[in-house]
């Protein structure tokens, strides 16, 4: 199955557990992996066969900012939720970054796997 992917998409949103993180926003870094079959945009070269990652930016883009999480799990979490729902892919793989939240450090956050019908095998099999 091909990928197309979507590489430090940043958005700025209210997320963190402290007092002062709720009054301010913040940036969050999104790189996602989403698996499509791209076998027939590449016959037909029509957008409309396409994974349109222009779309699907948007759609994250206007859900993050208008979102109020406190924490990047629960944030990456729905971002992944959204993909699967609203666009034709089988399995995604989204890390979700918060530059600067650590001092010394370049970012931290989460990267999770998600596909269709739930959470990937291997992870069920460890519950």
């Amino acid at each position: 199955m091909d990928i197309v992917f979507i590489e430090d998409l940043r958005i700025e949103t209210v997320i963190g557990i402290y007092d002062w993180e709720r009054r301010i926003h913040q940036v969050v870094a999104l790189d996602i992996e989403m698996r499509f079959d791209n076998t027939r945009p590449a016959a037909t070269d029509r957008i409309e066969d396409t994974l349109d990652y222009k779309a699907v930016s948007k759609r994250l883009i206007a859900f993050v900012e208008s979102s109020e999480f406190q924490l990047v799990e629960t944030l990456a979490e729905r971002c992944a939720t959204i993909i699967l729902d609203e666009f034709e892919v089988s399995h995604v793989r989204l890390r979700l970054a918060k530059p600067g939240a650590v001092r010394g450090s370049r970012s931290v956050g989460v990267q999770i796997e998600r596909q269709r019908g739930g959470l990937q095998p291997a992870i069920q099999e460890r519950q």
